[in-house]
């Protein structure tokens, strides 16, 4: 069997264990080969949900062992201009998991993720802060990619900001401490949900 007959779409199946499974054992391998043929497919296969299946096995790939798939950072942004919302997603969850191996590329490109956050789905949204804030942690980008990253805390829906702000708490520090406070600070009376505003409260105490 080649990689695309182990994809679920080829088995006719309609859950994701065999996307998983395949992931699984790529990594396992490090199976360079599987991981091209798939991105291959991604780019030039014209059935759907091949191409899901795909990019599904490429970001558990990258989740598993970033490395395999860090080689390839530059067509996953290109997906990001994609008609195909699946396959946007999917691509941003593929860059979060290679941030860290391939930051100068991320980097590189972070106009584009900040655009396609901007505009993308919930997912989308997650994966995009996540890069922001891997980025936080390299000290070449830190400054740039925190002043973005408060942008987005401003703007950001309310249902997300606790678990963004929770998420940033690694990259907060003496330095950016007082502006990361004071963004939260001021979007308290936006936040309906009791318990919500209760974990942001929180942070802001942490910190303060």
């Amino acid at each position: 069997m080649t990689i695309i007959d182990k994809l679920a779409a080829s088995l006719n199946r309609k859950d994701e264990g065999p996307n998983q499974e395949l992931a699984k054992d790529i990594a396992g391998r490090e199976d360079r080969e599987a991981v091209k043929e798939l991105v291959d497919h991604l780019l030039h296969n014209k059935d759907k949900n091949i191409q899901s299946d795909c990019i599904k096995v490429l970001y558990e790939i990258g989740n598993l062992k970033p490395s395999l798939v860090a080689a390839y950072s530059k067509e996953f942004v290109t997906l990001l201009d994609h008609g195909n919302n699946r396959l946007v997603w999917g691509a941003m969850t593929a860059l979060d998991a290679i941030t860290l191996e391939n930051p100068e590329v991320i980097y590189a490109a972070l106009t584009k993720i900040v655009d396609v956050t901007d505009k993308g789905s919930v997912i989308t949204k997650d994966h995009g802060i996540n890069i922001l804030i891997k980025l936080c942690s390299v000290k070449l980008y830190s400054d740039h990619a925190f002043a973005l990253l408060i942008k987005q805390l401003k703007r950001c829906p309310t249902n997300q900001l606790p678990m963004y702000a929770e998420n940033a708490i690694s990259i907060v520090n003496d330095t950016n401490k007082a502006s990361f406070t004071k963004t939260l600070y001021l979007r308290l009376n936006d936040i309906e949900k009791d318990t919500k505003r209760k974990r942001v409260e929180k942070l802001i105490k942490k910190w303060s």
